[in-house]
């Protein structure tokens, strides 16, 4: 018995994953900072700083929505620092999953890496779907052709009548991306890097224009009185109870700098750049939320409607909780010529947020089979190109089935709950680690460890079970997952539980040493 239990925690040591990452052949070292701060880039900032951050302004938070954004972004900073403490001392493919092994043993990181990779998948399926509505849109706008109905969606049982059969875009985008990420990884960050630039020089004409239309009385009361159910718009909440709300809801927008950690092994000087380029990553992302929050809240009132008619409060529709609400607030000043600008934007924005996603989840994948825990088969980088071909292939396959065929809303909720599973892991291995080997080299050591650590913890557990916060004398938690989307969550960690003892424990590559 004492035997099966230590098989749980073996652990791969530090030492032992430092040594194989200056000899590991799988990868070519290709990626320089700049390349791996634009796949961090590309993966925060996507469908999030488009529709999102105002999303929430307008139903949540009003102008203080930036002060969400602050709050997100503390918590999603501390688990920032923990990632580049270990990323620069742990250059292995594979992140928190890697870095779990090390500290915490093997079934441990079987969990977060099972955990991380339907995660990362189904981003990539959920964000191929929404690349679709854009790119409708730009077609639309530089042809006037409009696909048929029946390619136009995935079919909705909700809608049984809508004529959609296959969302043809979104399975086209996922196939695409796999392809070329089987290619060189050079060439594949070459195209993200161009697609980030794009992306970030679209979002500074957003900004740059819009701060001309800005009127100082729309963020006037910055933080709305606290309202519920004042709209047909549904949820407005407001008050400080709106901001924590909004913060629980936009953190999934300022995380994502996670997925450069997983391209280690491609990095010309991991145990420098990585750090660099989580930090990097992260600031930028932020910086461009919270501009175009005050942008956006800036031109137009946070209640607003689109319907000039409609006195503000009173909305059919408010401007900042459409579909497309940069667009619409330009719209609203008048300013449709600039609405390309913002399609093309956004089309790069979810492009690049499907490539960082994919090449996380496929080394993933990888480093998982490579350990033994899956078949050993997924484990052959390409002979020519020098990439984890056979799981890109594979999750391309399965995340255009996915975004092709499934209305997946639902399951993009599960995505928050694994994600700060993860976080909760990283924070708490870098402060074992801290204890248990000192001694180790750390190129990059986390500032504050011992109050940003256990802060990362905390931000990550409210988050998932909501806010603790007093209003009118009554305590209640705002924010957090509904019961549901936990309850998949244990079902699909069930399964892979099963995988672990049926397969992995056996054929681990610790078990024949």
């Amino acid at each position: 018995m004492m035997g099966f239990l230590a098989k749980l925690v073996r652990r791969r040591s530090v030492e032992q994953l430092q040594s194989e990452a200056g000899s590991s052949k799988d990868f070519r070292r290709t990626m320089g900072v700049w390349q791996l701060t634009a796949i961090g880039v590309g993966a925060i900032v996507g469908v999030g700083v488009f529709v999102l951050a105002p999303n929430e302004a307008a139903l949540n938070a009003g102008p203080a929505i930036i002060l969400s954004f602050i709050v997100a972004g503390i918590g999603s900073a501390c688990a920032a620092l923990a990632y580049a403490e270990f990323a620069g001392m742990i250059p292995v493919t594979g992140s928190a999953y890697t870095y779990g092994y090390a500290v915490l043993g093997e079934l441990p990181a079987w969990i977060i890496g099972w955990d991380l990779l339907v995660e990362y998948a189904l981003i990539v399926g959920v964000v191929a779907a929404g690349t679709s509505n854009y790119l409708q849109s730009l077609i639309t706008q530089l042809t006037g052709w409009h696909l048929p109905v029946a390619l136009s969606g995935a079919y909705d049982p909700a809608h049984p009548d809508s004529g959609r059969v296959v969302n043809i875009i979104a399975v086209v985008v996922a196939l695409g991306m796999a392809v070329i990420q089987t290619m060189r990884t050079e060439i594949g960050a070459r195209f993200n890097t161009v697609v980030v630039a794009a992306k970030v020089i679209g979002v500074v004409v957003v900004v740059g224009v819009g701060a001309f239309y800005i009127n100082t009385a729309n963020w006037h009361p910055f933080i709305p009185s606290l309202v519920h159910d004042a709209t047909a718009s549904g949820g407005t909440r407001y008050g400080m109870d709106g901001v924590l709300a909004a913060a629980s809801i936009v953190f999934f927008a300022v995380f994502g700098y996670d997925t450069l950690t997983t391209a280690a092994e491609e990095s010309k000087n991991p145990q420098r750049d990585l750090p660099l380029a989580v930090i990097s990553s992260l600031a930028v992302a932020i910086g461009m939320y919270l501009a175009i929050s005050l942008v956006l809240t800036g031109m137009v009132p946070y209640n607003g409607c689109i319907n000039p008619a409609e006195p503000a409060g009173q909305c059919t529709q408010m401007i900042l909780a459409s579909d497309a609400p940069v667009s619409a607030v330009f719209a609203a000043r008048h300013l449709n010529w600039i609405s390309g600008i913002i399609d093309i934007a956004a089309v790069c924005g979810i492009a690049s947020v499907v490539f960082a996603f994919m090449l996380g989840a496929a080394r993933i994948w990888f480093a998982l089979a490579r350990d033994g825990l899956l078949p050993k088969w997924f484990a052959r980088s390409h002979p020519k190109y020098g990439t984890p071909y056979r799981p890109t292939l594979l999750l391309g396959v399965f995340t255009a089935a996915a975004a092709g065929f499934l209305p997946i809303r639902e399951l993009a909720e599960l995505v928050n709950i694994g994600t700060l599973s993860a976080f909760i892991v990283i924070c708490a291995s870098v402060l074992i680690l801290r204890v248990k080997q000192p001694q180790l080299e750390r190129r990059f050591r986390t500032p504050a460890l011992w109050l940003l650590a256990p802060l990362g913890i905390v931000f990550s557990l409210f988050l998932i079970i909501g806010w603790p916060w007093v209003t009118d004398g009554k305590f209640h938690m705002i924010g957090g997952l509904d019961m549901v989307t936990v309850w998949r969550f244990i079902i699909w960690m069930a399964l892979g539980l099963v995988i672990y003892f049926a397969y992995g424990i056996r054929h681990s590559t610790l078990e024949a040493s």
